[in-house]
Parts: C-alpha cells; sequence; structure tokens
C-alpha cells in the first residue's frame, strides 16, 4: 500500500454500510432561461414596437455618414507658420528579399530606398476639405499642374469635393500618410527632390 494510499483510508476510513440521512431541505428543479430565448423575446419586442427598425436606419445613416465623411485626422491644424522639410523613405530589409527564381535581390541589413526604382510622378497636396480657402487652393494649384497632382484630405467628404473638381480625391484615413510623413500642418505639398521626399507646409 503506498503512503498517499494510506493516509487517504486513514482520513475517510471505508464504510461497510450506506445510510440514507433523508432529506434536509427542498429540493428544486434547475430553471433559468434560455440567453437565445431572452435575446430572442427583446428582439420581437424591439420588433414590435419600431425601436428595431428605428436602429437600423440610424446605423444606416452612421455608415452613410462615415463613408461619405471619414473621422477627420487628429493632431493636424491650418498652417500658422510655414516650413519645409526633408523624409527619407529608405528602410532597413530585414529579411531576405529573393526574386521568382530564389535568387536574392535584397540580403538582409540592406538599406533600400523605393525612390531608387521608383518616382514620384506626382505631387501630393494634403489639405482640410471643410476649410474653402484651402479647397480654393487646391483647385489654383490643381489648374497651374494638371494631371501632375494629387489631393488628399484630413478632414470634409472627398466624395462631395470629388464632384466639384471633377477629378480623384483621397482621404488620409486614420491620419496613416501625414503621420509617415510628419506632417502637422496643412495645406502641405509632397514632391521628390532627389532620393528624399520634400515636405512643403504653406499658408
Amino acid at each position: 500500500m503506498t503512503p498517499v494510499l494510506a493516509l487517504a483510508l486513514a482520513i475517510f476510513p471505508l464504510c461497510p454500510h450506506a445510510q440514507d440521512l433523508g432529506v434536509i431541505g427542498p429540493v428544486y428543479a434547475i430553471s433559468e432561461p434560455s440567453l437565445l430565448d431572452v435575446i430572442l423575446a427583446k428582439l420581437r419586442a424591439a420588433e414590435a414596437s419600431g425601436q428595431l427598425d428605428t436602429l437600423q436606419r440610424e446605423a444606416r445613416a452612421k455608415v452613410s455618414r462615415d463613408i461619405r465623411e471619414p473621422a477627420p485626422v487628429t493632431g493636424i491644424m491650418r498652417t500658422t507658420r510655414p516650413r519645409s522639410f526633408y523624409y527619407d523613405p529608405s528602410i532597413i530589409v530585414p529579411y531576405a528579399i529573393t526574386d521568382a527564381g530564389g535568387k536574392v535581390i535584397f540580403a538582409p541589413g540592406t538599406r533600400v530606398n523605393p525612390l531608387d526604382t521608383v518616382l514620384l510622378t506626382t505631387q501630393l497636396l494634403f489639405i482640410d476639405g471643410r476649410d474653402p480657402a484651402q479647397v480654393a487652393r487646391a483647385q489654383i494649384i490643381h489648374e497651374q499642374h494638371p494631371g501632375r497632382l494629387k489631393l488628399i484630405l484630413t478632414g470634409g467628404s472627398y466624395l462631395d469635393l470629388m464632384h466639384r473638381l471633377h477629378q480623384p480625391v483621397y482621404f488620409d484615413q486614420a491620419g496613416s500618410l501625414t503621420t509617415k510623413l510628419g506632417i502637422r500642418q496643412v495645406p502641405a505639398l509632397v514632391s521628390q527632390d532627389g532620393k528624399r521626399l520634400r515636405i512643403d507646409e504653406f499658408l
């Protein structure tokens, strides 16, 4: 007999006879409503009262607003103090990049600048579409550089502006581009200058 089993038998000795101790208190069946039934009941009540239809209309309206006019980029202000600076798009390759045949094009740790092989053929103009002065300025720049300007909003409705200007208009979703480029003021013009990008935040 193992020590553990001997200890268990000493603490809980085997009883030769089973004994009915009777009922100590009342016994109730376990009864609780199904979560699914509760949810369905609430949905039926909301449908009957018209609340569900109201919620659906509000949800559709919100989605439509968000599509037409996304949330403005936070931390971007109208230019008060013009400045010019540069952005180096170079990256350090973390792993080997190979071609279709498995030949290594870039070894790990290689510094790669996309502007060595790809040119920025159009300028990028960032503006707040809610500011009529910035929109008017964008129209002038667009007329001066037809086909060589991409308009990117940090606020406002890109769809409305696209119809007004009759050209594609983009939106800097969640501030991904302005954050990467270090843009803090608009209007801001981004253009290629050698192997770097030049950013001009102007009045």
